[in-house]
């Protein structure tokens, strides 16, 4: 027997819904839908709808409009049905139902992320506490302390003490082979880097060595370092080293294709930061690539570092990244249609409404307030008194009428900068939400089981 959706709308929504869902043909499951009697589908509240939706409820589920701000545990114990919350524009409803009515599991990874600290030498044990926490909240699993050459760091022991009692996976990376037995000697978990010459350093330890060719490029030293380590028997990681563009980039992904092939079980690392950090591109897609290289091939560890200002999200994008490469992977899928974390400039379906549908909805709004939104043609602003359309902000001003309403004129002129960004650079503009950047900008927790406190417009208004 098919599932049973019961949607729940408002008066302007509900032609579209309806439109929408007959447009989908047959489907899986039946669907009613039910006009809970407010003008704007997200302005229905808990009471809202325990008052109006008449029980017994003829439906294995009950689904509400994404920016509606009700809790559905308790509206799902009052009713005796499930209560979901939907996407927040209704043209993204298909996709919604296509996977069941249920969203991707993103919670699951692989990849382990170690966070470099270039600058460790020059940071005060609370320094490094500080943003070693602040870096585990963005999702790095082990804090990576840089040694610099030919710089004394007489508190190396105390900085791994100190954060190894924070809680925190500690790794150490240096070329000294000094500063590496003195960090292995105050517990770290990891040493970066050792090579077949100097792998001793980590016997008796308890630490993992992470391996490197010595020289630079050599695989058959890396292949050998390896097996002595498991004839000592050592955990270890296996790194090629990722060379930047122009110097090595291409030859050094043959690398990692090759040591996989040669060593198949082997834990293998990637240092991405060659290329995050040494290429003038938005980071985000970077990763993006090498993380999904990563989950071809099995590497199951990435050194990041944030130094540029143009990386300074790089942990979120990682955290991001392999979260969404696990799940397509898992799925036997492409990379697409799980998560907009790392679609910070351009979303996929940026216009959710069409100038047509646009044109509908101002035809029957029947107030002064000024609804704003984009579509293929432009900025769309429109109330009772009139529907003007632009590319730009500015143009607008003149036909609004609102010289001599200062707040108003303020809350429009932000509200209209917004829109512009957003029709500029394709992305999903809604008003009076914050636009989107995905994982490139920390975003607001916002409580849903709850209407919002009314702001400039009145949206808590039924």
């Amino acid at each position: 027997m098919s599932e049973r959706l019961l949607f729940l709308t408002g008066h302007l929504a509900y032609p579209r819904l309806e439109k929408l869902m007959r447009s989908m043909g047959k489907t899986s499951f039946s669907w009613e839908l039910c006009d809970i009697g407010v003008k704007v589908a997200a302005l229905m509240t808990e009471a809202i709808i325990m008052r109006r939706l008449a029980r017994p409820v003829s439906a294995d589920r009950i689904i509400l409009p994404g920016r509606c701000r009700a809790d559905l545990a308790h509206l799902t114990h009052h009713f005796g049905v499930p209560v979901a919350r939907g996407p927040d524009e209704l043209s993204d409803l298909p996709v919604y139902l296509g996977r069941g009515g249920q969203p991707k599991d993103l919670s699951r990874y692989a990849i382990r992320i170690f966070a470099e600290f270039v600058d460790a030498s020059a940071l005060p044990a609370e320094a490094l506490l500080a943003r070693a926490a602040a870096l585990s909240k963005s999702g790095a699993d082990v804090i990576d302390i840089g040694c610099l050459p030919d710089t004394p760091f007489p508190h190396l022991e105390e900085s791994v003490r100190a954060l190894k009692a924070a809680g925190h996976v500690v790794s150490v990376d240096s070329a000294d082979g000094q500063e590496l037995a003195r960090g292995a000697r105050a517990g770290a978990d990891f040493l970066l880097s050792l090579d077949e010459s100097s792998l001793a350093i980590a016997e008796g330890t308890g630490a993992t060595p992470i391996l490197v060719p010595a020289p630079h490029g050599d695989l058959e030293s890396l292949v050998r370092a390896a097996h002595e380590a498991g004839r000592r028997g050592l955990s270890f990681i296996v790194d090629p080293i990722l060379d930047p563009i122009h110097f090595g980039f291409a030859s050094s992904i043959t690398r990692y294709i090759e040591i996989r092939r040669r060593l198949p079980h082997a834990e293998l690392m990637m240092g991405t930061g060659n290329l995050t950090e040494l290429t003038e591109a938005d980071s985000g897609g970077v990763t993006a690539i090498l993380t999904g290289l990563c989950s071809e091939l099995d590497i199951r560890n990435v050194l990041t570092v944030q130094v540029s200002p143009h990386t300074r999200r790089t942990i979120e994008e990682h955290d991001a990244a392999r979260r969404l490469m696990f799940a397509a992977s898992t799925d036997g899928a492409l990379p697409k249609g799980y998560d907009a974390g790392l679609l910070a400039l351009h979303d996929c379906a940026p216009y959710p409404l069409s100038r047509e549908e646009i044109a509908g909805l101002a035809a029957e709004v029947r107030d002064s307030n000024f609804r704003i939104m984009t579509a293929e043609d432009g900025i769309h602003v429109f109330n009772r008194d009139g529907h003007h359309i632009a590319r730009d902000a500015f143009s607008l001003y003149p036909k609004l009428g609102v010289e001599a309403d200062g707040p108003h004129a303020f809350y429009l002129g932000a509200e209209l900068a917004k829109a512009e960004i957003a029709f500029a650079l394709g992305k999903r503009y809604a008003q009076d939400e914050p636009l989107d950047w995905g994982c490139a900008a920390d975003k607001e927790e916002e409580a849903k089981d709850r209407l919002r406190e009314a702001g400039h417009t009145l949206r808590a208004k039924v």
